[in-house]
Parts: C-alpha cells; structure tokens; sequence
C-alpha cells in the first residue's frame, strides 16, 4: 500500500512552515490525494492551520519524547523540519516510524532537515581546517562527519548520526537534506525569515554598521527557500508514487540543496550598501569582529556555532 499518512514537524518554523505549503498546494497527483498535518504547539496555531485546510497535530514539547514516539506511529512519512539540533526528538520520531513498520510490515521514511554547518571549517580560531569541495554522489558524508564528531563534537551533526543509525536499528528509510544558507520569503503561515542573514541585520541596525567575522573569506553555499521547499516535494513525490528506488537512504541518503554561493563579505558588503543608501549609517565598510564577539551578538555565546555558522568555508557539489 503505498504511503498516505504525512506529518511535516516544525509547521509554524521557516522551513516547515514553506515546506507544508508546498505539500499542501502541490502539483503532483498523488501528494495531494494524501493526508497532511502540521506539527504545533499551541490551540492558537492549530485554529490557524484548521482556517486554512490543513490537519494540526499537536505536541507538548520537543523534550516529551514517548508523545512524539506516538504520534509518530500514526504516519508513513514525516518530515522533519523542527530543530536540527535537537537529537532526543529526531530519534522519538524515527523510532516511532520504525515500531510502525514493525506492525504494519510496511515501509516508513523520515526526511531530515540538517545543515551544512557541519561540515564548515574553522579558519578564524583554526581549531578545523578544510579545504576539499564536499560532493554527495562521490563522497563519503557519513563517514567523515561520523569521524570529525567523534573528534568535535556539534549537536546538529549528532542529531544527524543519530537519525540515521536510529533508522538503520529499525530497518527504515532515513533521508537527510542537509541546507546551506536559506534565503528568500518563506511561504508558511508563521515565521517566513530566515536566520542567518536577518540575524546580521539586525546587529548591523543596532550597531549602524554592517559586521563580518575575521576578513569573511569564508565561501558558503546558499539556497532560496523556494527551491528548498520543492526538493522536499520531489522526495516526497517519489515516495508516494513508488517511485523511490533512486533515492538512496541510510548512511549514503545524505544530500545537498545549494544552488550557488557567496563570500560571508560578500553579504557583509552588500548589506553595508543597503545601510548606507536607507541612511542608518554613512560608511558601507562592513566592521570585522573576533568570534569572540560575534559568538555574543549572534550565537547566544556559543563560539564554535558562531565560526561555522557565520564564518566558515563550506563549498559542495
């Protein structure tokens, strides 16, 4: 029987939010004949999802992990799209995806929402160097990011190791999309900005001038959150089709998103200009910042997520 039953988690998020959009309003025959809800907390986000058609689902916490392991064995698929960081939730679902398969003798999938950080390096305090361009078809992903946590460890590459080893002890298919920078408008019904770049904005406003860490040659790839939500389709649309024979899961189901890619300069400068000519500053020379700081004003103090998320080199293929 082929699947039916789809839960996208992280509904009022960002990507979440875009992602069930695009399920919701997709083209393809067979997602819309499929049953779709949206992961909240909150009756007031629930009556919003319900005022526009879609299904609520709704949870106590992330941390409540037996709910979550529940509600996951009434579906086919998830999609999850909640924090990538959170490990104890990502495996309640899978493993409540795996009991499901048990009784049922059907096949479950868990799509999982990483991101490139990971794999970005540390050129500012060199703790990490790297220098190869990272390639889904041809490398090894599981292999490395399981070798470089074991020696540095970072929570979102656990919760990724962790979805995937957890898929592998239920014999089920795991999937990991793992994202660069995002960028665009999102589609959801709440949060529609990103992180990354609004993040610089408002430190830039508040300080009046734009920021960058070190000299911000760090190259990283990026994604518009349109293109995002439609890669997220097309997995979905092969699974319930049948048609998922070409997606390889499990420890080699590890797959980029970028689209292109840019220089942290590159955006420190161009949002330096975009102050400039709206008059919040006089200069458009983007300010440099140790990690130190920059940990501070954008990663609630935590250094190594500041250097990899806002200073890094991070380049795929």
């Amino acid at each position: 029987m082929a699947p039916s039953k789809i839960l996208v988690t992280g509904a009022s998020g960002y990507i979440g939010g875009s992602v069930l959009s695009q399920l919701v309003g997709s083209k393809y025959e067979r997602i819309a004949q499929c049953e779709i809800s949206g992961l909240v907390r909150g009756e007031g986000k629930a009556k919003v999802l319900e005022q526009n058609g879609i299904k609520p689902q709704l949870h106590d916490s992330l941390d409540n992990t037996e709910e979550l392991k529940e509600i996951a064995r009434n579906y086919d698929i998830i999609v999850g799209c909640a924090l990538g960081y959170h490990e104890p939730s990502a495996k309640a679902f899978v493993e409540g995806l795996g009991l499901r398969k048990r009784e049922t003798g059907e096949e479950t999938y868990f799509i999982h929402t990483s991101g490139t950080s990971n794999l970005g390096d540390q050129p500012v305090t060199g703790a990490y160097r790297e220098d190869r361009v990272f390639s889904d078809m041809d490398d090894d992903i599981y292999a490395y990011e399981k070798k470089r946590n074991e020696r540095q460890p970072y929570a979102q590459r656990t919760t990724e190791l962790s979805t995937i080893e957890t898929g592998i002890s239920y014999a089920m298919k795991t999937y990991i999309i793992m994202s660069p920078t995002i960028y665009g408008l999102g589609s959801g019904l709440f949060n529609r900005l990103t992180i990354q770049s609004p993040t610089m904005i408002r430190t830039a406003i508040k300080e009046k001038q734009a920021l960058v860490i070190s000299d911000g040659k760090g190259v990283w790839n990026h994604v518009h959150i349109e293109d995002l939500a439609a890669l997220y389709e097309i997995f979905v649309a092969k699974i319930v089709a049948g048609d998922d024979k070409d997606l390889i899961a499990g420890e080699r189901g590890i797959y980029f998103s970028e689209t292109g890619n840019h220089t942290w300069r590159d955006i420190a400068e161009g949002l330096g200009y975009a102050l400039r000519v709206s008059g919040v500053t006089e200069t458009e020379q983007a300010r440099s910042l140790s990690v130190e700081e920059a940990a501070v004003m954008w990663a609630s103090g935590d250094q190594q997520m500041a250097e990899v998320s806002f200073a890094s080199k991070y380049v795929s293929q």
